[in-house]
């Protein structure tokens, strides 16, 4: 039977073209023409002050987090139902995460969450575009403003996803882009960081390079200009190669958006009836980039089960993403109800722009008669 994986990336003949052009160049390192190029175009789509080609969204958190000044011990909010990337970016800068609870329907960061969480030693929030759906801005905005506090936008999911009528990646005066190969468009792995503020990407991109300038730009001086390391950096830049891919998916977003809106609809459309699941919601101020598509399952279903069974017969699923402050490394103070219970209940079928409408129906069949299999009596 033909396997239905979970992800798969879109990469074809033009995003091949794209590395033998820079194979055949003189510069396949980061910080080159191709990189230069992309933070060019991020630039113009995202219209910020500057933008920053980074090798993951890992490296973007950390970055914006050293740039907006955090220090040891400080204390910032972060969204609880994610991929822990935010709280190990504050870990990075010794800081201390406090985690906020999340909407039971969107999964993004409660705002009155936030809010209730904020002390004397508070000096930010991220905000996650929880697996493609933005968060609540205008509100986030608003508490951040109200406190005196930075607003960084996790936007690693959502390239292409909206809110009230801006693009996920512009919520923000600090946004934070992943191009790994789960997300709507991908270079494999990569990142960006993308600032309103123009100091905050000259500080990111000084600390992305082990804290000196462009080898690219320097070895285009005249004579034998010798690197000053001005600052503690680290080795953050993306490849000229991975740049390359990126400019051709750039190009590709709407395309490849509207396959995934495509197959989120009919995921919809056949599911509307199913009493076991529950379907993602999406508010009418705002769209999915429909990175994942989570479903939540009836607290009577085993949900270990249903996986078992349809990755038997070859479909990919998962879990979800992470309720973070339960993870042990974090050792939290917080509880946060919610996104414990999405933590347990959310289920992950497959979700890709490469998925044809009879796979979509095969893995609906698959799931409708493994919860039903798998309820309890209760249900």
């Amino acid at each position: 039977m033909e396997p239905i994986p979970l992800v798969k990336a879109s990469l074809g003949e033009q995003e091949l073209a794209a590395v033998a052009e820079v194979f055949a160049s003189a510069w396949q390192a980061g910080q080159g023409p191709k990189g230069k190029a992309l933070e060019a175009e991020l630039i113009a789509r995202y219209g910020a002050g500057d933008a920053v080609a980074l090798n993951n969204c890992g490296s973007a958190l950390h970055l914006a987090l050293l740039a907006l000044g955090v220090r040891p011990g400080d204390e910032v909010i972060v969204a609880d139902y994610s991929f822990p990337a935010p709280a190990h970016a504050v870990h990075y800068v010794g800081a201390v995460p406090v985690f906020a609870d999340v909407r039971a329907d969107t999964g993004t960061v409660d705002p009155a969450a936030v809010e209730d969480l904020i002390g004397p030693r508070t000096v930010g929030v991220i905000a996650v575009d929880t697996v493609g759906l933005p968060a609540d801005y205008a509100e986030l905005k608003a508490i951040t403003d109200r406190h005196g506090l930075f607003l960084v936008e996790d936007a690693a999911c959502a390239v292409g996803a909206t809110y009230q009528g801006r693009e996920a990646g512009a919520l923000a005066p600090v946004a934070c882009l992943s191009f790994h190969g789960r997300k709507g468009i991908t270079s494999g792995e990569g990142g960006a960081l993308i600032a309103t503020d123009p100091a905050v990407a000259v500080h990111a991109r000084l600390r992305s390079s082990f804290g000196i300038g462009s080898i690219f730009d320097q070895a285009k001086v005249v004579g034998l200009p010798i690197p000053e390391f001005t600052e503690i950096g680290y080795n953050y830049k993306l490849s000229d190669i991975a740049a390359a891919i990126l400019l051709v998916q750039l190009g590709r977003v709407e395309e490849l958006l509207e396959r995934r809106r495509a197959v989120a609809a009919r995921y919809a459309e056949l599911l509307a009836d199913e009493e076991l699941v529950t379907l993602p919601h999406v508010p009418e101020d705002r769209t999915h980039a429909w990175q994942s598509f989570l479903l939540t399952l009836d607290a009577g279903v085993d949900r270990a089960a249903v996986a078992a069974d349809l990755r038997a017969q070859g479909i990919g699923c998962g879990h979800g993403t992470w309720a973070s402050h339960l993870q042990p490394v974090y050792e939290a103070k917080q509880q946060c109800p919610t996104s414990a219970d999405l933590f347990r209940r959310q289920f992950a079928v497959p979700m890709h722009a490469e998925l044809r409408m009879d796979q979509v129906d095969r893995v609906v069949e698959a799931l409708r008669v493994a919860v039903r299999a798998h309820a309890s009596a209760r249900v």
